[in-house]
């Protein structure tokens, strides 16, 4: 499975962006996906995830309510829609293919996109 993100951008505090990830090369259709995010010198941070069918969706506590994560099966792509962004989601956001167990931690993905930058300023 080939992974695409793309979306990213530079954005001020309070405007909204929506993050597309395309998978090529096999259906993603029976896959939780997720999204995780990475910024200058951190940890690889877990964001959101969401079950094969859309029913289950999980957030890390910092952008609950703020960011929605979606999908379209027929379309092989994920979403991730961001809203009312602060300067502390600036990172580069990466989608992956869970293949593993637990959803919030990177081991548990396989197949990782390439990344699209956000950064957001205040």
């Amino acid at each position: 499975v080939q992974l695409q993100a793309s979306g990213g951008g530079l954005a001020q505090a309070g405007a909204s962006l929506r993050l597309s990830c395309v998978a090529s090369g096999r259906s993603i259709s029976t896959y939780g996906m997720g999204w995780f995010r990475q910024a200058p010198g951190k940890e690889r941070e877990f964001v959101a995830f969401i079950s094969w069918s859309g029913l289950g969706e999980y957030y890390v506590s910092s952008v609950k309510g703020r960011f929605t994560i979606s999908r379209d099966n027929a379309k092989n792509t994920v979403y991730l829609q961001m809203n009312s962004l602060k300067p502390e989601d600036t990172a580069v956001y990466s989608c992956a293919v869970k293949t593993n167990n637990r959803y919030d931690v990177a081991g548990s993905y396989n197949y990782w996109g390439q990344g699209t930058q956000v950064t957001v300023s205040s």
